[in-house]
């Protein structure tokens, strides 16, 4: 598939198996962070995708579009991830950059 071949996608999909699984380590009463990284991330990956495949750049720049709004909701994520105490700031400085590295990445497909 075209997307596959996409660098940021690729890491996409490992940021967010990555956040899955520390998720998943969380105290009881953090479900609701979680979903909501979880959607965060499912959106950055489904709109690079569904974008990727899209012939009219206008559409394509749309979805890109999209998925790089979802990287800034899952950064926020991890920025209450940190606020409240749920990862190491090394963990925290290391997926905010990987994040910002996507966004860039989505920047470059955008134009």
């Amino acid at each position: 598939m075209l997307h596959e071949k996409l660098e940021c996608y690729r890491r996409s999909v490992l940021v967010a198996e990555e956040l899955s699984k520390e998720g998943a380590r969380w105290p009881k009463g953090y479900a609701y962070l979680l979903d909501q990284l979880r959607r965060a991330m499912a959106s950055v990956v489904l709109n690079q995708a569904e974008g990727n495949a899209k012939r009219s750049r206008v559409e394509r720049r749309r979805f890109f579009e999209t998925s790089r709004a979802s990287v800034s909701k899952a950064a926020s994520c991890i920025d209450l991830m940190m606020a409240f105490g749920l990862i190491q700031e090394d963990r925290f400085v290391s997926l905010k950059s990987r994040l910002a590295e996507i966004s860039r990445m989505l920047w470059g497909l955008m134009r």
